[in-house]
């Protein structure tokens, strides 16, 4: 897991309109030209901006030209050649990062099961189970995407579904003691 990545550099003006998602409601809107937002995190391919009136929007890496800024680097555990592990797509979804709490899903604990099927026909099917850290979060479907999107990319994978749960809720307990420290909870 890399370190919390919240930049310290002035604001930004949006060069030309482009989509936003609310964090944490999940809804799509249209940041316009000209509208100024500081950096909150560049991580797992997207960046979260405040703007001027508070509001936490993630833009998708493909629009963040539009800030001045490049795709943020996503770590890619897909080396060439390697062959399928559930070790890889762990790695992988642990290159997703909640856009609010700047710490990916796995540390935080939001991957509840991830578990290999094989198919009838011998397809690999990835089945993974996800929670949020509340039930009204609208980064849900936004976070499935991402989740389902990097286990397709892991060599030997067929298929993937990504199921919401929330059952057992979940709780702060499930963050890894790494993620604890670096949010400053001991």
């Amino acid at each position: 897991m890399s370190s919390l990545n919240v930049s310290s550099d002035g604001p930004i003006t949006v060069s030309k309109d482009i989509p936003a998602t609310t964090v944490p409601n999940g809804d799509t809107i249209l940041l316009s030209a000209g509208g100024v937002v500081q950096i909150v995190q560049q991580l797992g391919g997207s960046v979260t901006v405040r703007t001027e009136m508070g509001t936490l929007l993630r833009i998708d890496g493909e629009h963040v030209g539009a800030l001045g800024l490049t795709v943020p680097e996503r770590k890619v555990a897909i080396a060439s050649g390697r062959p399928f592990s559930m070790d890889l797509v762990m790695e992988q979804l642990d290159t997703v990062y909640d856009p609010e709490i700047p710490i990916s899903i796995v540390a935080l604990g939001l991957i509840y099961r991830a578990e290999e099927v094989i198919q009838a026909d011998g397809t690999r099917l990835i089945e993974i189970d996800l929670s949020m850290t509340a039930p009204g979060c609208g980064m849900g479907d936004i976070l499935k995407a991402d989740a389902e999107k990097v286990t397709r990319a892991v060599h030997g994978v067929d298929d993937v579904r990504v199921e919401l749960v929330f059952q057992p809720p979940w709780g702060m307990d499930r963050i890894s003691d790494e993620a604890k420290l670096e949010l400053g909870l001991f």
